[in-house]
């Protein structure tokens, strides 16, 4: 079966209200260009799901959001998305701030249609008294052991980026962590891949070895084409992250002033590949060169 698919059809199936997994890990192999898709369509009021990085702050600054679940939200070399911090600061946003490891957990237990799963991930630290409505649950092997029930955490959409996929929904990750991006698309209803090369299923091993096929068909409903996907966070071996534009983002949250110019020439460029073009003339990108 083809699963290619065109970015409109990708925005199409989009709706208010949705909670949507961000695959990807802080400012590292993030599917940007859907990112920008989701910011350039009408939908509102989004529960998102992500170790989260740009992705996270863009949907905030742009009032995309009403809830966030996540373990972090960081640029990895700048340590706080400056327009998710401005978003918690300011109350318009709900913010559920988990255990990395609990949040792992979460999808996990989504991906085996599970209630919830125990774990020790969480206990004694302060997650439990920010999130109040958290239980435990006592081993039934044991009368002295006590467990989070981390409650599956069931998505309406996931999307992911990879280096290469075949038509059928395939990926393949070149990078040396896959981070839990298979947690995220089975976790989920409806599941999107972004890729930066379509390949012939017989072709991936010239890329690497069986290990790099993280993603599996049965894990996806579309694949969108989508060079430099990832930009401005990094997509190993591809490129690494861009820093100069990633520095650029971050300045782009001091004013207001700022944010409307890089909102109006990157995040609400027409499609991504008037984005790379507006990249490149603006004469900041690296792509990892």
């Amino acid at each position: 079966m083809n699963k290619v698919i065109i970015e409109e059809e990708f925005i199409s199936r989009l709706s208010d209200g949705m909670t949507i997994g961000i695959g990807g890990w802080g400012s590292r192999r993030k599917p940007m260009s859907l990112v920008r898709a989701i910011c350039r369509s009408p939908v509102s009021n989004l529960t998102v799901v992500s170790y989260g990085g740009p992705d996270v702050g863009i949907l905030c600054a742009m009032g995309k959001v009403a809830r966030v679940i996540y373990g972090f939200v960081s640029l990895d070399s700048i340590a706080l998305d400056p327009h998710f911090r401005f978003a918690r600061q300011e109350s318009t946003i709900s913010a559920t701030e988990l255990d990395e490891g609990m949040l792992q957990w979460g999808l996990y237990a989504a991906s085996l249609r599970l209630p919830f799963l125990p774990t020790r991930a969480g206990l004694g630290s302060d997650v439990m008294t920010i999130n109040p409505w958290l239980r435990t649950i006592k081993s039934p092997y044991s009368d002295e052991e006590e467990l989070v029930a981390m409650p599956a955490i069931t998505l309406d959409m996931a999307i992911v980026h990879v280096n290469r996929a075949d038509s059928s929904g395939n990926g393949q990750i070149l990078g040396v962590d896959p981070y839990f991006d298979d947690l995220f698309l089975m976790a989920a209803s409806q599941r999107y891949i972004s890729c930066e090369e379509l390949v012939d299923t017989e072709d991936f091993l010239k890329f690497g070895s069986h290990h790099t096929l993280a993603i599996n068909r049965m894990m996806v409903d579309g694949v969108i084409v989508s060079k430099r996907g990832a930009h401005f966070t990094s997509c190993d071996s591809d490129y690494s992250r861009d820093e100069v534009f990633q520095a650029h983002y971050a300045q782009s949250a001091k004013t207001p002033e700022s944010w409307q110019a890089f909102r109006d020439l990157f995040v609400l460029a027409e499609s991504h590949q008037t984005y790379l073009e507006a990249v490149d003339s603006f004469g900041m990108a690296s792509y990892g060169s």
